[in-house]
């Protein structure tokens, strides 16, 4: 008896690797939830999601914040991590210490084999996202848990309490104190030297430095590229690279979105990245 022998049979069962995302909501879809799903999606990953809080946004302002119950947003990690093999998870706004604590008790118990914290604090519109408070859990509950953190120059004065750099060389002044932050790396992102040519950031790790320089793009749609770059690096993580190639890929990712930007017409303020600029780009082929 001859068994059949089909093409499905012959092809290796591959799974798609799972991306989750533990943040707060945008409703103008620029940012937060709506933008790391874009992202994670975008670079090859599934993602899931475990909402933090509810913000009321477009591209122009933040104009209400909705906290979730700590204990819901526990329910949801529950949820995920009893059924879905997440392998890299990759967290954002956390606007209280409940939520702080809750989320960090969940990765504890759960042990993803990669996290991402990219810690926000201030919107692109500025409006604060996370209480002053609340830094304090942040530092002490979560970043010491952390494979990367990926703050911008603001977020990285307000954690080690100097002013904002204003170039590189004060960059460079912070890494002994951001490494006593105890995440495992730390990529220090120079976006906001807006009077340099290039946008230069900084992969801290244990025993060096990596300086990552681009050419900055000058547009004002820049709505969510924290969200999109700290997404798109534990995308990268969970698809195998090492976390120099993955933070590498992240910043080509995010660059290209930012350079695609104007391609979108979004909002009257600071409009969102294209997450999807690979496909327009071949709609344009």
């Amino acid at each position: 008896m001859s068994s059949l022998v089909t093409t499905a049979s012959l092809t290796p069962f591959v799974t798609t690797p799972i991306v989750l995302t533990i943040a707060g909501s945008d409703s103008g879809g620029g940012a937060g939830i709506q933008a790391d799903i874009k992202a994670i999606s975008a670079t090859g990953c599934y993602a899931c999601s475990v909402i933090t809080a509810l913000t009321a946004q477009n591209t122009q302002a933040v104009t209400g914040i909705y906290p979730i119950n700590a204990e819901f947003v526990e329910q949801q990690l529950d949820a995920v991590f009893s059924d879905l093999n997440v392998i890299a998870v990759k967290i954002g706004m956390l606007s209280d210490s409940n939520i702080i604590r809750s989320v960090a008790k969940k990765i504890k118990q759960y042990t993803p084999k990669y996290l991402v914290v990219d810690p926000v604090m201030v919107a692109t519109s500025g409006d604060l996202l996370l209480h002053s408070s609340a830094i304090d859990s942040l530092k002490s509950e979560l970043l010491p848990l952390a494979d990367v953190i990926t703050p911008n120059l603001p977020e990285a004065a307000a954690l080690i309490g100097c002013s904002v750099p204003k170039n590189e060389d004060e960059m460079i002044a912070m890494i002994d104190e951001l490494r006593q932050l105890g995440a495992k790396s730390v990529l220090l992102k120079g976006g906001h030297l807006e009077t340099d040519d290039n946008s230069t950031d900084l992969l801290i790790l244990a025993d060096n430095v990596e300086r990552l320089s681009t050419e900055r793009i000058k547009t004002r749609n820049t709505h969510g590229t924290g969200c999109t770059l700290s997404s798109a690096i534990a995308s990268y993580l969970a698809q195998g690279h090492e976390l120099s190639a993955a933070v590498k890929r992240g910043k080509y990712y995010i660059t290209q979105a930012i350079a695609h930007a104007d391609e979108l017409n979004i909002g009257q303020g600071h409009g969102p990245v294209n997450h999807f600029f690979v496909l327009n780009t071949q709609g344009q082929s």
